[in-house]
């Protein structure tokens, strides 16, 4: 599929724990998705995919009343939790083969949704990735907005490619989805792994609301361990600033044994518990923040080597429908 008259459209949506928030969106993606075939810009065909990310509340219940009253919402339930990197992986891929484009979208109304129109131009004029970015940090603390632009920044210190203040509000073509189910990696960082396919790709720039309802699901601790991924999945340079850190380390403590000698033989020795307390203390810090660095790249190896699978799909609507 190729479409770029009129395209067929699937805005993927993954949903965790969303009960409260579902009712009030998904009207809005559905609306939306009237407006841009009402325009003549997507297919009649278009539809909205929830993926329930093993939802502990009602949230897939509500996905199949909505599929059951609208023929435009379908979804699909992924068998656990596996995390909303996964969530969107399964949906773009479930996606790929049914529709030209795909939008992947949160489901809490932070992200504008009147930016799918500018999207959806830069597909018909020859784009096969559109990325969503925003274009200011207003709604969030000092904290947020300082550690977010951070990041970014790290990680294209680190060599990663990343696009800056983007998350995974994008536009990907079926023919980008094509070649980016050929990426095989367990740790998944879709922000940074995207970029990889290449192709010809934009920006468009939106403004982030508050969310609408609920709690948002992203606690500092799981956005800690999201960036964490993002750069050991991404780049090897931790590696590389380690390997020339202890290098340097090295030529320090040969400084210092060569000193020490030399003190020795003019019989400057004076015997101090403190400092050598602290050169030991010094050095073994170094040598367990090495060792965990490289511990991380060793897990992930281990993790990949075990092929395990990145999403289990349970139950599809469609599935349902075609048993009743």
């Amino acid at each position: 599929m190729n479409n770029r008259e009129n395209p067929i459209l699937y805005i993927v949506i993954p949903c965790y724990n969303e009960q409260e928030v579902l009712p009030i969106t998904a009207p809005l993606f559905l609306k939306k998705l009237q407006d841009l075939t009402a325009a003549g810009k997507i297919s009649p065909d278009s539809r909205v995919l929830f993926v329930n990310d093993g939802s502990k509340d009602r949230t897939w219940q509500i996905i199949c009343d909505l599929a059951t009253a609208d023929p435009h919402y379908i979804g699909i339930s992924q068998s656990r939790n596996r995390g909303h990197q996964n969530a969107v992986l399964a949906g773009l891929m479930e996606a790929k083969d049914r529709c030209d484009i795909t939008i992947s979208i949160d489901c809490d109304g932070q992200d504008d949704i009147n930016a799918m129109d500018a999207m959806v131009d830069a597909y018909r004029d020859g784009c096969e990735i559109v990325y969503g970015v925003r274009s200011s940090r207003a709604t969030d603390t000092f904290f947020k907005r300082f550690t977010a632009e951070g990041f970014y920044k790290l990680l294209n210190a680190m060599g990663a490619e990343v696009v800056f203040n983007h998350a995974d509000y994008r536009l990907m073509s079926a023919r980008a989805l094509q070649e980016f189910a050929k990426f095989r990696e367990v740790n998944l960082y879709l922000r940074g792994m995207v970029p990889l396919v290449g192709f010809k790709s934009t920006c468009v720039a939106y403004e982030r609301h508050e969310r609408i309802a609920g709690e948002s699901h992203y606690p500092l601790s799981k956005m800690l361990s999201l960036a964490f991924d993002g750069i050991t999945s991404l780049s090897v340079k931790p590696i590389r600033l380690i390997t020339g850190f202890g290098c340097f380390v090295a030529v320090v403590s040969f400084l210092g044994v060569i000193w020490a000698i030399v003190q020795a033989i003019l019989g400057h020795t004076v015997s101090g518990w403190a400092s050598t307390t602290s050169i030991i203390c010094f050095v073994s810090g170094v040598q367990l923040i090495c060792l965990g660095v490289i511990g991380e790249y060793i897990g992930k190896i281990y993790m990949e080597t075990k092929a395990r699978p990145r999403y289990i799909i349970s139950e599809r609507t469609w599935d349902r429908k075609e048993k009743d």
